[in-house]
Order: C-alpha cells, then structure tokens, then sequence
C-alpha cells in the first residue's frame, strides 16, 4: 500500500491545526487531501458518490455545528467504509471513552491523536491501518489477483521464502529472536505479501504446504545464524490445523534434527483463539512440543475470548502482546493499564512477555520502563529478506 494512493479527509475547524495534520501527512507521501471545518461538511464528503471515496478521515471531536462524536453516530447509520483517527485535545479518560463508542457503532478506528498531533504517532496509525484487513485489500487492489494453481506451482518452484523481523530484549538491547514471515519472490511481480496467497491456500485447505515451506527455511535460516555467531531463535505461526496433524511434532523434530539445531531456538506462535480448541491432538501436540523443548508463544493477546484458566491450561513459554495495546500506550492512561495487566499475567505465570507494534522510542522507553521483556515493530526494524538480515544484525549490535 503506497499513502499516495489514499484518499485522506481532514475534519478540524481550527484553521491551524487544519494545515499542520495535512502537512505532515504530505510529509509521509500523502497527495489526496480534503479539508472540511465542521461535521456537516465532512458527512457531506463522505455521502458524495460522485468522488472517489475517503479512506481515512481524521475527526477533531470538538467541531462547530457538528461535532466528531455526533458525525460518527450519523456515519454509523450509513453505508460507511473509511477508517478514523480521532483527534483532540480532552482529556485521554475521555478519548478512551469515545473509542469505545465509536467501535460500539461498528467505526473502523484505527485510533487517537492528541494534540499537538506528531509525525511518529501519524505514521504509525497509517502503518496499523497498511496491516488492517481494510488495509490489506487496498493492498490486493493494487497487486494481481493469483489463481490456486499460479500459487501451488509458485510452490513447486520453490519461489516462497520467509522475511524476519528481529525481536529484541528491551532490557539490554540484544537481539533474542526473528519472527518468520512468508513472503512471494514471483518472477515477474517482485515480492509479493501474503495477503495476495494465504487466503486461497486457507480456503482450499492447502496452507500446510506452505506452513513447511517456511519451517524449512527458517530453520535453515537460523542454522546459518548460529554458524555466523549470532545464536538466536526463529518464531514461526502455525495453523491449528498443522498442529492437530499426528506427525507434526515428529516431522518438525526430524527437521531440526538435520540442522543440528536445538529445539529451544524455535518458536510456534499460536494465535489467542487457538486457545478456546477442542480438538486433543492439537492440545497433545502442544504438550509433545514443549517437553522436547519447543518454544510455544500466544500470539495476539488481548483479540480472543480467552480467560486466564484457559490460558494457564497452555504450556506457553511468551505471551505476545497484541499492537492496539502498545502503540499509543504511553500517552492513553487506559491503555497503559490494560497494557500493564497483559505484563503482569505473563509474569505471575512466569512467561515472557513480547510487545507487537513498537513504532518509536516513545513506545519503547514506556515498554522498558513496565518490565516487559521483548519488543518487535518497525521502531526496530521492518521484517527483512533472508540475505539481509544478519548484515541487520551486525549494524544493531555496534548500535547497542
């Protein structure tokens, strides 16, 4: 997704605060921007069929004629698509108020700014929203469209790969792990992200093919690490459905063996939803894993139904902290007290604890500051290709 391809609408009626946002988002390559001074104005934006539709709309609350809460609840009534940044200068019990209003009436929110609004708290809304679903179809659109069997022999020619974005300890600095991320190097549309592939392989059951696609990569991958002296572990996410395969523990066993690498140094993430499975072999598999030695994570923590005895019944080695809980965190004292809870659950069940979505040093320090034990997100670095990252690794230890 490229900024310039987005349609922006600025809702402020200070005239001032109007040209900062539309400068900064200029800034980030932004070439499509309307400006409106009231509610009124920018409901009639978004109700003009005769335009190309807004994709975000920045909401000041506190607007003559029409305020920011009264606009969102006239939006709600209608066919609304555009995702929204609220921004104000209230009081952050107040702002976390109206997020969950605006998510009550079914609002695409992708979150707050307070004002004076930043360039770093701007971009890492529009990054949140480039990994939303809304996002990611923006994406698609702008990408061929691939059948099943462009993608299965895309497969044969051994064309995927994984890209990783490091995790590091917040404490010291050090680099303690990558997260592997499934990437298409297609020879003739260039790197290709997942949201053009999984959801075919997904809808037609094939997704194990490419789940060990990655595995046998990463592992190769990180084998090579360990040769190069860098001796950290490799995350990988894993369906259910793999996991629930009676031989998945043997086979990614045997697998690791060949590499002569130790079970420790590999991580299966799992999402929170996981949790709430039924199926014992999944819940086997979890167990097998874990006494040879397996990192086990819960992925995206804070998005499922889970409770904590679900949660304590998984013999989890990190809890993985979902991002609309750490970007912002710093500045929303609500936030911070949710994100506070999530730190502390990891630590009465003595786990680690890994904070997605770290976009500046702010979310850093503040991260730092609660004890959490690691952090990934752009602030550190995107996910990388495999050539690339140990040269990463090199530059960020000299940094550190």
């Amino acid at each position: 997704m490229h900024i310039a391809d987005l349609n922006f609408l600025v809702a402020e009626d200070d005239p001032v605060q109007s040209w900062a946002l539309a400068t900064q988002l200029k800034k980030l390559g932004a070439q499509r921007i309307t400006e409106v001074a009231n509610g009124q104005e920018a409901l009639a934006v978004f109700q003009d069929h005769d335009r190309d539709p807004i994709d975000i709309g920045l909401i000041d609350l506190n607007m003559p004629q029409m305020d920011g809460m009264e606009l969102i609840r006239h939006l709600a009534k209608t066919d609304f698509h555009a995702a929204i940044i609220l921004v104000t200068a209230h009081d952050r019990s107040l702002l976390f108020s109206v997020e969950t209003m605006s998510k009550a009436y079914g609002i695409d929110l992708l979150g707050t700014i307070e004002k004076p609004s930043t360039p770093e708290r701007l971009q890492a809304l529009l990054r949140d929203y480039a990994q939303s679903e809304r996002g990611k179809a923006k994406v698609r659109s702008g990408v061929p469209s691939f059948s099943l069997e462009e993608i299965e022999e895309g497969l044969r020619e051994n064309q995927f790969e994984p890209f990783f974005q490091p995790k590091v300890e917040l404490k010291t600095g050090y680099i303690k792990g990558a997260e592997a991320f499934a990437r298409w190097r297609h020879p003739v549309h260039g790197i290709v992200p997942p949201s053009a592939f999984l959801g075919i392989l997904e809808e037609n059951g094939l997704v194990d093919a490419l789940n060990w696609v990655m595995i046998e990569k990463a592992i190769a991958a990180c084998r090579t690490w360990h040769d190069q002296e860098f001796p950290i572990a490799v995350s990988l996410n894993l369906s259910i459905t793999s996991l629930a395969n009676p031989s998945f523990t043997d086979r990614i066993s045997e697998c690791i063996q060949r590499y002569g690498l130790e079970a420790e140094y590999v991580i299966l993430e799992i999402t929170e939803s996981a949790v709430l499975a039924s199926d014992p072999q999944f819940w086997e598999s979890l167990a097998r894993l874990r006494m040879k030695g397996f990192g086990l994570s819960v992925d995206d923590y804070g998005t499922g139904n889970s409770n904590i005895q679900m949660l304590a019944r998984i013999p989890f080695s990190e809890l993985k902290i979902e991002r609309s809980f750490v970007a912002g965190a710093a500045q929303n004292q609500a936030l911070g007290i949710v994100l506070n809870s999530c730190l502390g659950l990891s630590r009465s069940l003595n786990r680690f604890s890994v904070a997605v979505g770290v976009e500046t040093k702010q979310d850093w320090d503040f991260l730092q500051g609660m004890g959490c034990t690691y952090a990934q997100g752009y602030y550190i670095a995107k996910p990388l290709e495999g050539g690339a990252f140990p040269a990463w690794m090199e530059e960020w230890q000299h940094f550190f």
